[in-house]
């Protein structure tokens, strides 16, 4: 992987850490279904803005089954599932449960035999899964009721992704960044609008709810998903869903800093397990003709 990949890998797992604090405010007072709506349709809306201004065309009508099919998996379902997690779960530790993504990636590339991850990613993966454990299993916060229906919605929301993150490997071939980008949005908002209507909230939404809206649109949804699609066509997608681990160490950071949640010692032993998994799944192998090469993705 090379440092401009790096570089975006880490202001995407930034990005994308701060979609759980803005979840968490924002899906108590708009709903689960409503939030997640919210934040495909203005993450659209911007995204078709920003094609217009710079002239862009795109090209959605032609491969508009592939967009519903991609924002079904890549949008719809986990970002309203992860929102429903949050009604119960802090978004230190929904961020924590997101970064079982990369298990689910791995194993679903590898049974359908389109990526083989390869000792040393196995060896990462499993790690990186030891690394939830401990988050998980020494939190303070009782595993039971609904918690447990809301840590299930979490790891749903991972299969959801993982799965999707595939498909966007193969959906991305000769598509650019933007259209992937827009095209997954719309297909979202196209999917969602019907429950939207449905589960609309009665009341209006605090300001501070409205402001999470709009960064959980304009900033974890539009900006981060040119940079997902970016690195999805760069370094493949087991690589970039690996991203969720690093999630979880920003998850926690903005939670800690604007929700009050406590850092506890078994997080930031989790965090480094984590760490060390990230640069066992990215990492080159060398063959034994001498000639460094990198693991296929």
């Amino acid at each position: 992987m090379s440092r401009k990949d790096l570089s975006m890998l880490l202001l995407l797992a930034l990005v994308w850490g701060a979609s759980f604090l803005f979840m968490r405010i924002a899906s108590p007072e708009f709903g689960p279904v409503f939030t997640t709506e919210l934040r495909v349709s203005l993450a659209a809306a911007a995204l078709l803005l920003y094609a217009k201004i710079t002239r862009r065309q795109l090209g959605l009508w032609r491969h508009w089954k592939k967009f519903l099919i991609l924002g079904g998996l890549n949008a719809a379902l986990p970002f309203t599932l992860i929102c429903m997690a949050e009604l119960n779960l802090s978004a230190s530790l929904a961020a924590i449960l997101n970064a079982t993504t990369p298990m689910f990636t791995a194993l679903a590339a590898w049974g359908t035999l389109q990526e083989r991850p390869g000792f040393a990613k196995t060896i990462g993966l499993g790690i990186g899964l030891f690394g939830v454990v401990v988050l998980v299993g020494w939190s303070p916060v009782p595993m039971e009721g609904k918690i447990l229906l809301s840590v299930f919605f979490s790891l749903g929301a991972a299969l959801s992704y993982g799965f999707g993150g595939l498909y966007a490997s193969r959906a991305s071939q000769g598509l650019e960044p933007l259209t992937l980008a827009v095209g997954q949005q719309l297909g979202a908002s196209v999917l969602l609008l019907p429950l939207a209507v449905i589960f609309a909230p009665r009341h209006m939404p605090s300001s501070a709810a409205v402001f999470s809206v709009i960064g959980l649109s304009l900033i974890c949804t539009s900006i981060a998903y040119l940079l997902y699609f970016r690195l999805i066509r760069n370094v493949g997608a087991v690589k970039t869903v690996s991203v969720t681990f690093l999630v979880p160490i920003f998850g926690i950071l903005w939670g800690a800093i604007f929700l009050n949640e406590r850092i506890y010692l078994n997080t930031i032993i989790g965090l480094i397990i984590i760490l060390l998994s990230v640069t066992l799944v990215n990492r080159k192998t060398r063959p034994k003709g001498g000639n460094r090469v990198e693991l296929a993705d």
